[in-house]
């Protein structure tokens, strides 16, 4: 089984920068595509960014400017650059891998969850 290990979260303030790491790890495997979403009590887990095999990116329109995803194929790792970050940034941070699980000569293609980082923004 493919596991996600996230590291990075933190309290900071207004302005400040922090950077999110989730490495998967277990088994043959390939990332097909990641993802970080985050989720605050009572609402929703919304996509922040994400991004393909290809280098392909996409971002959420709130933080457009501010967050860089970016992977390490070699390390089968997925970072989450945030800039600027706002209190409103402020949430539990999880990765999301697409990932293909080599058995034999097949594959079966599974989703997989990070176990969450808690981000604090506040002054």
């Amino acid at each position: 089984q493919v596991q996600l290990v996230e590291s990075g979260g933190g309290l900071v303030q207004p302005g400040d920068a922090l950077r999110l790491s989730c490495a998967a790890s277990g088994g043959v495997f390939s990332i097909n595509a990641w993802g970080w979403y985050r989720q605050v009590p009572g609402k929703q887990r919304e996509l922040v960014a994400g991004i393909t095999s290809g280098g392909d990116t996409n971002y959420a329109d709130s933080v457009k400017g501010r967050f860089t995803i970016s992977r390490d194929n070699a390390k089968n790792t997925v970072y989450l650059q945030m800039n600027s970050l706002k209190p409103e940034d402020t949430a539990v941070y999880y990765c999301h891998a697409d990932a293909s699980v080599y058995y034999g000569l097949g594959s079966t293609r599974y989703d997989y969850w990070g176990q969450g980082t808690q981000v604090t923004v506040s002054s």
